[in-house]
């Protein structure tokens, strides 16, 4: 499943509470990010279990733009977790929709 930049700005927003991952790399993160937790792609898989107790809650996962965090969203989902969403074109569409 997947979220588009305006409903994960309305989340934010609106301080809904959800597991937030960022899936970049850390010289990506420091130039722009969204304030999500960074751990970057080639880690992720040794870091699920640290969210085991997330596994039925909203992950919210990001990247550049949308195929790395689509990556960690199948791997997440594949460790059985139920409501796992990517950003749909990553930062860059948060950049083109809100000018960042």
């Amino acid at each position: 499943m997947d979220i588009t930049v305006q409903e994960l700005k309305e989340k934010l927003d609106k301080g809904e509470k959800f597991t937030f991952i960022d899936v970049r790399e850390q010289h990506e993160y420091d130039e722009f990010n969204l304030g999500a937790k960074l751990i970057p792609l080639g880690g992720f898989q040794n870091a699920i279990e640290d969210f085991e107790e997330d596994k039925d809650s909203e992950i919210v996962i990001h990247c550049r733009s949308g195929a790395r965090s689509g990556m960690a969203q199948s791997l997440m989902q594949t460790a059985g977790f139920t409501n796992v969403r990517n950003l749909t074109g990553g930062v860059l569409a948060w950049q083109a929709a809100f000018k960042a």
